[in-house]
């Protein structure tokens, strides 16, 4: 009688799918800085992606937003979103592993990765999104 010996269990790593916020708000690079802070209110989100003709072309923060309306003489009604937001965008699909996302989020100092699936915005994965990934892996026994 031969003993068979039981392989490690697999590591599964979660995908960003299972953490990102879902149902994203997104915003045209025209709109006001006004209009961006009163959709970010109403759906409370910190980031909104930056869409012109379907095609991610930006990333704009509540942070972004208080800082342009530090400078003086910035009127929020009369800014532009393109004129505040992040250009250089990282994006991720829905199945890219959480631990890839968070890697480059670190090494960029980045506060959100925009989800796509092709050129469709389907969510968005942010640093408080990565703490829940964080906190159900160490409840894991």
């Amino acid at each position: 009688m031969s003993q068979r010996k039981t392989a490690p269990p697999v590591r599964q790593y979660p995908e960003v799918q299972e953490y990102m916020s879902p149902a994203v708000h997104t915003i045209a690079p025209t709109s006001s800085l006004s209009k961006a802070m009163r959709t970010m209110r109403e759906h409370q989100v910190r980031h909104l992606p930056v869409v012109d003709e379907e095609h991610v072309v930006g990333v704009l923060s509540h942070r972004d937003i208080l800082i342009m309306e530090s400078l003086p003489g910035v009127n929020p009604t009369e800014v532009r979103v393109d004129e505040a937001m992040v250009r250089d965008v990282f994006t991720a699909t829905p199945e890219t592993p959480v631990g890839e996302v968070v890697e480059t989020m670190l090494e960029r100092k980045l506060g959100s990765t925009i989800v796509c699936e092709g050129e469709r915005v389907l969510g968005v994965f942010t640093t408080t999104d990565a703490l829940r990934a964080l906190h159900d892996l160490l409840e894991r026994p």
